[in-house]
């Protein structure tokens, strides 16, 4: 707290200027508009502009022009350019208005020396006290206030004013971060319907507001901003966060945040192993292509994100519940292509029978797939590969289908090969094996097909991936499955997969650069060529 002090200001220094201020219904200045303050804190003083050297006849100038000033309804706002380090300060004298100031000669240069805008507005006649805000960039602000109205009010004023003996004229308030935003809230003591002054303001400016209502203690207000959040929308992610982290600042039992944290948190605890299952639930037995395909792709995509599922607990029991809708998707899968194999099924030319089948393959086909880009992303997906490799019954239904029904499934094999390839998965020696036995024929049988059928089919990184996946077993096993692919290739050419980077590593490996075991020492090994 400190008393104002008399300013004694020098000719050159000072430019009196009308502030517009606007009155409310309860009789209080508002705070001038941002841009005021903007304009006010860039005035600046002609460097080159002559200056007068009759003092008097300028004091009995600017003492006209505040007489006029004064006469005109309410009071209008000053604003006063002083510099810092030609300020002379009585500790008995009361505040003075700029005009009633005798001005002394100015010092050379005196454009060169640093301004000091303030800013006074209010109702003196009716105030019995001085609130002085001091902001940074150099903005002083003076308000006319009530003591009532801001012990009423204010909790922090209160302590101030009460604790005070005696009792002085003037409260001081240094190294405000937004003199503005102080001047708004101390204006809205003032004010009895604090949420119709809210309604039309930016949730920003609103927080801002928030901030320094708790700083002074004003209640009242701290409970209408809140208010006023929980109603309105946030717009984008990144003002939330503002919101729940100014609201999560708040300390008080009286305040009540339950209501706006309402929007980012529940009360009642559900596992998200039932919210995420109801989701896949929702979403693999749409039917709607084009809304089926658009929330696949928002939904792996948020699953993408590292949230709470990221915990080590949360996390197995997502992905126990995407192992589940795997085999819900898995089962449906092989009881179509059961109906499909049977022998008389292709001799019923209705197509209200082979239709929905037809369509439940493509549709459960799809849904395996795009359950195991999920458990891809999520480094989780060596059991989708155990499971698929032993799907021995479907791979022996497989070439009894069409192609334009079953190539879907040489889709999920490719993706596990894939997988492989690029060290997503890491499915033990046996199961890359057993997958390799048991899928490659069909995906060999379908490639064609995936070549001219599938936009998203991307040859050359399949081929890389089933090649990769072989060099992965021992030498034996490379050359029994590279051998009977190059019989597949000689006859069919680029109807099969190329392989041939993989048979060349294996030939290498074989007779150019074996491993030898020296008579001597341990086993030596040549690079490989990957």
């Amino acid at each position: 707290m400190a008393e104002i002090k008399l300013r004694r200001l020098e000719q050159g220094q000072t430019k009196i200027k009308n502030v517009p201020i606007a009155v409310t219904p309860e009789g209080f200045w508002c705070c001038p508009s941002p841009i005021v303050f903007q304009k006010t804190v860039k005035t600046q003083v002609p460097p080159d502009k002559p200056k007068s050297s009759h003092t008097n006849q300028n004091t009995s100038v600017q003492r006209k022009q505040t007489s006029v000033t004064e006469k005109k309804p309410g009071a209008s706002s000053r604003t006063c350019l002083v510099p810092d380090d030609q300020r002379t300060h009585s500790s008995d004298a009361p505040v003075l208005d700029a005009s009633s100031v005798n001005i002394e000669t100015p010092r050379p240069k005196v454009e060169n020396v640093p301004r000091k805008v303030t800013i006074e507005f209010g109702e003196p006649g009716t105030s019995d006290l001085k609130l002085i805000l001091l902001g940074k960039q150099g903005i002083a602000v003076k308000l006319s206030v009530h003591r009532s109205i801001l012990v009423e009010n204010s909790s922090f004023f209160a302590n101030k004013i009460l604790s005070q003996q005696p009792v002085f004229p003037c409260i001081e308030i240094d190294d405000c971060e937004d003199v503005e935003v102080y001047v708004e809230t101390v204006g809205l003591m003032y004010c009895k319907e604090l949420k119709q002054r809210l309604i039309k303001q930016s949730v920003s400016r609103v927080l801002c507001i928030l901030k320094v209502a708790e700083e002074l203690g004003f209640t009242t207000c701290i409970q209408t901003c809140l208010e006023y959040l929980e109603a309105v929308p946030w717009v984008g992610e990144e003002e939330e966060e503002k919101v729940v982290s100014s609201v999560l600042r708040l300390k008080g039992e009286t305040i009540r945040v339950k209501p706006v944290l309402k929007r980012v948190s529940s009360e009642i605890p559900k596992p998200p192993k039932d919210t995420i299952s109801h989701i896949l639930e929702l979403v693999l037995k749409s039917n709607e292509e084009r809304g089926r395909r658009e929330m696949k792709s928002i939904v792996l995509k948020l699953l993408r994100e590292k949230n709470d599922l990221s915990a080590s607990g949360s996390a197995d029991l997502c992905n126990e519940t995407i192992y589940a809708s795997c085999r819900s998707s898995l089962d449906s899968l092989l009881s179509m292509f059961r109906k499909a194999a049977e022998p008389n099924f292709a001799d019923d030319k209705s197509a209200d029978t082979i239709e929905p089948v037809m369509k439940s393959m493509v549709l459960e086909a799809d849904n395996l797939l795009w359950l195991l880009d999920i458990l891809a992303d999520r480094q989780a997906a060596d059991e989708f590969a155990v499971i698929w490799a032993s799907q021995q019954e479907l791979a022996s239904h497989h070439t009894k289908l069409p192609i334009v029904s079953r190539h879907h499934v040489s889709k999920i094999t490719a993706r596990l090969f894939v997988g492989i390839g690029r060290g997503e998965l890491l499915p033990c020696k046996d199961t890359r094996h057993l997958l390799l036995q048991t899928w490659l024929q069909a995906l060999i049988d379908d490639y064609s097909w995936l070549q001219h059928g599938c936009r998203s089919f991307d040859r050359k990184v399949v081929e890389e991936g089933i090649g990769r996946t072989i060099l992965t077993l021992p030498l034996e096993d490379q050359q029994s499955i590279l051998l009977s692919w190059l019989g597949i290739f000689l006859k069919t050419g680029d109807n099969c997969p190329n392989l041939q980077r993989a048979f060349e590593v294996w030939w290498r490996r074989t007779f150019i650069r074996p491993y030898v075991e020296p008579t001597t020492g341990p086993m030596t090994s040549m690079a490989e060529e990957q």
